[in-house]
C-alpha cells in the first residue's frame, strides 16, 4: 500500500488538521503518517488553546517516515518559522516535493503561523513545492493582491507561483463566484485552469471549517496515485463536495 504524509496540526474536534488529513488519505485507500506540529483545543465554534511543538519533535517525526515508502507528502498548519525551517530541511531529506496547505487563519479568525513562519514559508518551503493550495484570504497574503474577483484569482497564483511553486491551486469558495458555484482556479505554469463544481450547503464556512484540510489531502492522495494536477484536482473538489454533503453540520 502507498504510504503518503501528513505535516500538520491536531484538532481535537478531528474536522481538520491531521485528524481530516488521515480520514482522506483512507478514504483513498492510503496509509497515512503523521508529523504533529501543534495540539489544538478546538470545537465548532473556535480554538481555545495551541501548543506547537519544539521543532526537533517535529523534524524526529518526519524522519521516521523514511522507514516507509512515501510518494507524497503534504504540509498544513506549521505555526512557527522554527517549525517551517525544520520542516524544510526533513522534506529535502525525503526527496519529497510537497503539496503545501499555507494555513495562516482558522476559520473562526485564530492565527495558525507567527509573521517568522509567514516569511520561511514564502522564502524557504514554497520553493519546495509541488502546488500551494491557497484559499482567497491566504492567496491575498501570499501575493499581496487584493482577490475581488476570478481574473484577480489568477494574478494571485501567478504571483505565488512566481515564489517558486511549481504550481497552485487557489481554492474557491471565498471568490465572489456565482452563488450557486465554486471555481478553483490552476495554474501550473503552462497553462491556467478554471475547476467549477456546485456549491453545497450555501454560503463558505457556514457551519464547517477543514474543508482546505480535506483538498489538500485529496490532492496529495491523487498525485501518490500517479494522476495529473488537473484531474487529481477535479478528484480533491468532487470529494470535499461528497463530504460536505454526508457531513454533520454545525448550528
Amino acid at each position: 500500500m502507498r504510504a503518503v504524509l501528513t505535516i500538520a496540526g491536531s484538532d481535537s474536534g478531528g474536522g481538520a488538521g491531521i485528524q481530516a488529513d488521515l480520514r482522506t488519505f483512507a478514504a483513498f485507500g492510503l496509509h497515512g503518517l503523521s508529523a504533529v506540529t501543534a495540539v489544538t483545543a478546538q470545537d465548532t465554534r473556535g480554538i481555545s488553546c495551541v501548543h506547537a511543538l519544539p521543532p526537533d519533535v517535529v523534524a524526529a517525526q518526519i524522519a521516521a517516515a523514511a522507514d516507509f515508502p512515501v510518494t507524497a507528502a503534504k504540509t498544513g498548519m506549521l505555526a512557527t518559522g522554527p517549525i517551517v525551517d525544520a520542516v524544510c530541511r526533513q522534506l529535502r531529506s525525503l526527496g519529497v516535493r510537497p503539496v503545501v496547505d499555507p494555513v495562516l487563519v482558522s476559520t473562526s479568525g485564530r492565527r495558525l503561523l507567527d509573521e517568522d513562519g509567514i516569511r520561511r514559508l514564502k522564502t524557504r518551503l514554497l520553493p519546495l513545492a509541488a502546488v500551494v493550495t491557497p484559499n482567497r484570504m491566504e492567496a491575498e497574503r501570499l501575493s499581496g493582491i487584493e482577490i475581488t474577483s476570478l481574473a484577480a484569482a489568477r494574478q494571485a497564483a501567478r504571483r505565488i507561483r512566481d515564489l517558486g511553486a511549481a504550481a497552485v491551486i487557489v481554492t474557491g469558495g471565498h471568490l465572489g463566484e456565482e452563488e450557486d458555484t465554486v471555481v478553483d482556479i490552476l495554474d501550473d505554469g503552462v497553462r491556467t485552469v478554471e475547476i467549477a463544481t456546485q456549491r453545497v450547503g450555501g454560503p463558505a464556512g457556514a457551519g464547517t471549517h477543514g474543508t482546505g484540510c480535506a483538498f489538500s489531502a485529496a490532492l496529495t492522495a491523487g498525485i501518490a496515485a500517479g494522476r495529473a494536477l488537473p484531474a487529481a484536482a477535479e478528484d480533491a473538489q468532487r470529494y470535499v463536495a461528497a463530504a460536505l454533503r454526508r457531513g454533520p453540520r454545525a448550528t
